[in-house]
């Protein structure tokens, strides 16, 4: 008959041998240093006092935890996503400035390549109005030879359609 337990360190059952039992071995899985009870019923099983601080601490921590996740779920204004147009682009009809117009382009291709087919038709209605500023801006992504880091994972004969998809809608 084996000897079954929990490793006090990381919690795995730990089979055994029946002749290990009051001795001291180390657990398969963690490789620490573990007290193999033995299957005798005279042998006390003794447990280490309970730490009063450590255990306030530890509710603290769970309690503040709570706190945090409760404030999280909470909150109703969140950051836009990576790539995604702010309310203030949406809402812009017109020109975008260079910075916005290269980072809106830039959402579209992603958001294309990622098949946010919706999210990508809003984001190309905010560079239509920028006809051949946004062109030349597609142009210089097409002929650069290292691509943008946000595009890097597209396959460049996706990145090339994707592009070319745009500059049709432009003309």
């Amino acid at each position: 008959m084996s000897i079954m337990f929990h490793c006090e360190h990381c919690g795995k059952k730990v089979e055994a041998p029946d002749t290990a039992g009051g001795k001291w071995g180390k657990c398969p899985a963690c490789h620490n240093k573990v007290y193999i009870p033995s299957l005798q019923a005279d042998e006390e099983i003794r447990l280490a006092p309970l730490d009063k601080e450590e255990e306030r601490k530890r509710r603290e921590l769970f309690n503040e935890t709570v706190r945090l996740r409760q404030d999280i779920l909470s909150e109703t204004d969140l950051p836009p996503e990576e790539g995604t147009l702010t309310k203030n682009q949406a809402a812009k009809p017109g020109v975008l400035s260079d910075a916005e117009l290269m980072t809106t382009i830039i959402a579209y291709l992603r958001q294309m390549a990622d098949g946010e087919l919706d999210e990508a038709g809003r984001t190309a209605k905010a560079v239509l109005p920028n006809g051949v500023r946004a062109i030349k801006f597609l142009e210089r992504i097409a002929l650069s030879e290292i691509p943008e880091p946000e595009l890097a994972d597209i396959p460049q004969n996706v990145l090339a359609r994707l592009i070319k998809t745009l500059r049709n809608q432009l003309h």
